[in-house]
């Protein structure tokens, strides 16, 4: 089994200390620590996989910069404030690049990189990460954090079910939202009978027309290309 593991949530997590005061910083400066920190959690998730499966190889991917989508539209990740950044997250990110090998690539996003070597591979491939955003695959995903620690395979039906739920519920995340005021419990009411992918579209497109009028195809595919995860990036 190839594992490849998404790492930029567990270097972010690895910035973070547990906090003395309500005044205190929330982000350790000592670069010894944090590195300590992400190579013992890195680590322990693979010692836990090796349980499961005969693995064959690790890939490690972060630190990816450059993101196209920021290109389609001013408003994505917009939301996000440098001040949130932990101030060792770059020094980490290099660590771990030198130390794992790590993969990244400018103009991408790591979602599309593990998406493209998942794609090349999926039978064989487990990717390891708390980002929901691969729930859009029929992948083999570890989802590490510690109230999941669970390791699901997700069907075709259930990847283009999340995929065009959220086409519709959009993500706060990254500041994407084409429909508001439609939830889950529309999509699940819409959703009912659908077993295609044009099937899901053809409810989702509806919705959009419903919304937009004229301009429902211009705002349908850029939704679609903020959201959909590229599995041609390598």
């Amino acid at each position: 089994m190839i594992v490849l593991f998404d790492a930029d949530s567990l270097l972010w997590s690895s910035c973070y200390k547990k906090k003395e005061s309500a005044e205190d910083s929330p982000f350790n400066d000592n670069l010894e620590e944090v590195a300590f920190k992400f190579d013992e959690v890195f680590m322990s998730i693979i010692n836990k996989l090796e349980e499961v499966y005969d693995i064959t190889e690790v890939v490690t991917l972060c630190g990816s910069q450059g993101n196209f989508r920021k290109m389609l539209t001013p408003t994505y990740k917009a939301n996000r404030k440098k001040a949130d950044i932990p101030p060792l997250l770059n020094e980490l990110t290099s660590y771990v690049t030198e130390s794992y090998s790590a993969v990244s690539k400018s103009g991408s996003e790591t979602d599309d990189l593990v998406a493209s070597m998942w794609a090349k591979n999926p039978k064989e491939s487990i990717i390891v990460s708390i980002d929901k955003d691969y729930l859009q695959f029929p992948a083999t995903i570890y989802n590490y954090h510690y109230k999941h620690q669970t390791i699901t395979t997700y069907t075709e039906l259930e990847a283009n079910y999340f995929f065009y739920e959220q086409m519709i519920v959009g993500d706060t995340a990254d500041n994407v939202n084409f429909c508001k005021g439609y939830g889950r419990a529309y999509a699940k009411k819409i959703f009912k009978d659908c077993t295609t992918p044009y099937q899901f579209r053809k409810q989702v497109f509806t919705l959009y027309k419903q919304i937009y009028k004229s301009k429902a195809r211009e705002k349908y595919i850029l939704c679609y290309n903020l959201l959909k995860l590229r599995t041609n990036a390598i």
